[in-house]
């Protein structure tokens, strides 16, 4: 044996000194890690709150000028299957007192989806012939979910989605080539505003 080989067997040795304190310090990491996972994955979504985010709709029953409403997140969805004629009278105003374009509220011209909460109280609104009616205090909005009248400030907000068929929708999800979303005012009846783009990604 020699010389070297026998100094470094020896406890006191530097070289036996430095290897244990690498081998207590990996042990030392490892167990760190290992007794903080638990509340690192505690911290990531639960698959319950996962499911929750989206919500996928069937809209091959929903005939023109009807209205299917879901659920997405605990608030309700109005999904409006548009007559020609209801997108025609849409185009040619810009609203009331939060005019926006339609062509900016929708994806495809015959379908419109839009958070039913009335953005004055958080109300729902009442569906009439030409769009809705908030039974709180009366604010009104076109086919478009655009607030003409009442004390409502804002529209109905878009919320994010996409068509993932012909005749099905995914809501909680916005498709980046078609659709822009912002956070707004967290104390407001909705949490998300979408605009509709093309697919250049220049606003309508």
């Amino acid at each position: 044996m020699s010389e070297y080989d026998s100094d470094s067997n020896n406890p006191e040795s530097p070289e036996r000194r430095e290897f244990l304190g690498k081998v207590t310090g990996v042990v030392a990491g490892t167990g760190i890690v290992a007794a903080s996972w638990p509340f690192i994955s505690s911290m990531n979504p639960s698959t319950d709150v996962l499911s929750k985010a989206t919500t996928e709709a069937d809209i091959s029953d929903i005939a023109p000028g009807q209205v299917h409403t879901v659920e997405w997140q605990g608030k309700p969805v109005f999904i409006l299957h548009r007559t020609d004629q209801q997108i025609d009278k849409m185009r040619q105003s810009e609203g009331g007192k939060d005019p926006t374009a339609d062509q900016k509220r929708v994806l495809e011209p015959n379908w419109l989806v839009v958070v039913g909460i009335c953005t004055h109280l958080g109300c729902v609104p009442n569906r009439v012939d030409d769009g809705w009616l908030c039974p709180c205090h009366g604010s009104v909005y076109d086919n478009s979910g655009r607030i003409l009248r009442g004390p409502a400030p804002r529209n109905l907000h878009v919320p994010p989605y996409q068509f993932t068929g012909e005749n099905r929708l995914l809501i909680g999800q916005a498709d980046p080539q078609r659709q822009r979303c912002e956070r707004v005012d967290p104390d407001a009846a909705g949490d998300t505003f979408c605009v509709s783009t093309n697919p250049n990604g220049k606003e309508v």
